[in-house]
């Protein structure tokens, strides 16, 4: 079976069950292929980055194989305002968030509750220049494991939704992440948009953030904050030390 989800965010668990920690969230919009059921669970995965978990299967609208290939075929389109809505001619109104996917809007046969959007879209492989200014949207925006949006996003749904909405894909955990592009050798080689990878005391990839101009990153720690880069790490002149221990450095683009 394959489904898409047509509410504004859903949680995405590890095991079928509400108490289950969220790993990810699904946007409005996303579509993914329905593997396994369970009472009122189905395990999913999503077609943009083939991740897995468990939602509510009262929380999506099944669509046929037809419809998911086609949209699978679609160039992407995303709402680009931190918060906007689609409405219909009966005055029903969806609240999206920025990053919410907007192609299937044109599939009438998708598309039942002839919802239409006019905000903001965008669509296409942006500049890598593109990436600072769009990862500003998310400033501020409060920690939240799983998260994927401006109200809450943990570090690598940060890089992905950032590197998504100007074009590029990237995978989404930071452990996966990390296997993507080419490494660089040193900080003075990369360049603004570059991702930058931190592990723990066992070498286990856990954090990322996006390398800015003079040393400084943009990451999601307590929040999206900006902080100093340098060959040990993330320093937090808060805190005056370093929080996160430097691993690798890698060009995505």
């Amino acid at each position: 079976m394959f489904a898409i989800c047509n509410l504004s965010i859903i949680p995405l668990r590890a095991e079928p069950s509400d108490r289950s920690e969220i790993v990810s969230q699904v946007l409005y919009g996303e579509h993914f292929e329905i593997t396994a059921t369970q009472n009122q669970w189905s395990k999913i995965k999503l077609q943009y980055d083939g991740y897995e978990g468990w939602v509510d299967s009262k929380q999506y609208l099944v669509i046929s194989e037809k419809s998911f290939n086609d949209l699978s075929e679609d160039a992407i389109i995303l709402n680009s305002d931190l918060v906007e809505y689609v409405t219909n001619a009966s005055n029903v109104y969806l609240p999206i968030t920025l990053g919410a996917s907007l192609s299937f809007l044109s599939h009438s046969e998708i598309n039942t509750a002839n919802f239409e959007f006019e905000g903001m879209r965008v669509s296409g492989v942006k500049s890598k220049l593109d990436l600072i200014s769009t990862s500003f949207m998310y400033l501020n925006a409060p920690y939240l494991w799983g998260g994927k949006t401006p109200f809450g996003i943990d570090c690598s749904g940060f890089t992905q939704m950032v590197y998504k909405l100007n074009g590029y894909k990237l995978l989404r955990d930071a452990s996966q992440q990390s296997t993507q592009g080419e490494a660089l050798s040193f900080i003075e080689e990369s360049e603004p948009g570059d991702l930058a990878f931190f592990d723990n005391e066992e070498g286990k990839i856990i954090h990322v953030g996006i390398i800015m101009e003079d040393n400084y990153i943009i990451h999601a720690s307590g929040k999206v904050r900006i902080d100093r880069l340098d060959h040990l790490g993330i320093y937090n002149a808060e805190q005056n030390r370093h929080t996160h221990r430097l691993r690798v450095i890698k060009k995505i683009i």
